[in-house]
């Protein structure tokens, strides 16, 4: 009787910390599910034209509101793109192109 009432407690005790406050803010505390890491992507390059904005992301030619890998293209600006990715904003810049100087 006594095994089985320890038992019960230790059972309680594990499952109330599994839970949550839902008063608590999102991010605040250290007990916050790890999130997937955020996936690299490559801006190759920005065109932006009268009727149409494009990006070129990875190598493949996208649109404003275009969803790939589970992010969504929000805004093509002309030095750079917004991204959504899991809730959040991210902005991909285009690489400033090197400086060549002539050697005469």
């Amino acid at each position: 009787m006594k095994f089985l009432l320890i038992a019960v407690l230790a059972l309680v005790a594990s499952q109330a910390f599994a839970l949550q406050d839902p008063t608590r803010p999102s991010g605040f505390g250290g007990s916050e599910q790890m999130q997937a890491p955020q996936k690299e992507f490559t801006l190759a390059s920005i065109f932006i034209g009268s009727d149409r904005r494009v990006a070129v992301i990875d190598g493949v030619a996208r649109r404003e509101g275009q969803t790939f890998d589970g992010v969504r293209l929000r805004r093509i600006h002309p030095d750079r793109v917004e991204l959504v990715d899991q809730g959040r904003a991210r902005v991909l810049r285009l690489e400033p192109l090197p400086q060549v100087r002539s050697s005469q």
